[in-house]
Formats: C-alpha cells, sequence, structure tokens
C-alpha cells in the first residue's frame, strides 16, 4: 500500500511540475510579445514615411497655432500626404479638435481607424485613442 501512495506523489508531482512548466512558458511567451509591441509602439512621428520635405515647417506650424489651422494645412497638402504619415497628422487633429467639437474628432477617428491596417505602425495609437473616440 506504501508503494502505491509513494507511486501516486510522485505522479501527481510530475503533473504539478508539467503544469507549472507550461504556465512558465505561457508567462515568458507574453513578456515578449509585450517587449515587442512596446518597440512597435515607440514609433517617431518624423520617422514614418508619406510627407514630402517641403511640407515639414508648414506642417509643425498649423500644429504649434491651432486645430483650426491644422484642419486647413489638411485641407490644403492633405492630397500630398500619404499614409501612414498622414493618419498620425490627422489623429493629432483629432486630439486637438476634440475639445472644442468631439463630434468632429470622432468623425475624423472613424475614417482614420477604417484606413489604417493592424500592421501599419500608427495601428498602436490608434487602439490607444480608441476608447476616447468611439
Amino acid at each position: 500500500m506504501t508503494k502505491l501512495i509513494a507511486a501516486f506523489i510522485i505522479i501527481a508531482v510530475l503533473y504539478g511540475g508539467w503544469h507549472l512548466f507550461l504556465y512558465w512558458e505561457k508567462v515568458q511567451n507574453e513578456q515578449e510579445t509585450r517587449q515587442k509591441q512596446e518597440a512597435v509602439t515607440a514609433v517617431v512621428e518624423e520617422q514614418l514615411a508619406g510627407l514630402p520635405d517641403k511640407l515639414g515647417p508648414s506642417l509643425q506650424s498649423a500644429k504649434k497655432h491651432s486645430a483650426t489651422a491644422l484642419k486647413t494645412w489638411l485641407k490644403n497638402y492633405g492630397r500630398m500626404v500619404q499614409d501612414p504619415r498622414k493618419a498620425w497628422i490627422e489623429l493629432d487633429y483629432c486630439v486637438l479638435v476634440s475639445h472644442e467639437d468631439l463630434p468632429e474628432a470622432r468623425r475624423v477617428f472613424a475614417e482614420v481607424k477604417e484606413r489604417t491596417p493592424p500592421s501599419s505602425p500608427v495601428w498602436p495609437r490608434v487602439k490607444q485613442l480608441e476608447k476616447t473616440y468611439e
């Protein structure tokens, strides 16, 4: 009988050890995934492609003035700017205009979210702002 109890205890310890090992692997994978996502979210706006060099100074000036100035800039030069940079600029506009006109911010955010794929470098920012504008 003692041999049966000893065998049962050994099996129970091995079973528990196996589940502990599987849990440890799961935690490690989640940690690696989180680190990769943090590396992706460390996107710098100036590194995004799509903005012609000649429009940079006027964009910075429009951002410093107001949401209205940025909206005017987007109307005038938006056709020349490509995604992902255009999406980032429009998200900046959402943040600026949300204090004055929340429905406009939600409309622009919905447009950006609709055309931004999950593989885009702007996607983490879209997910970050999603709770605010939906």
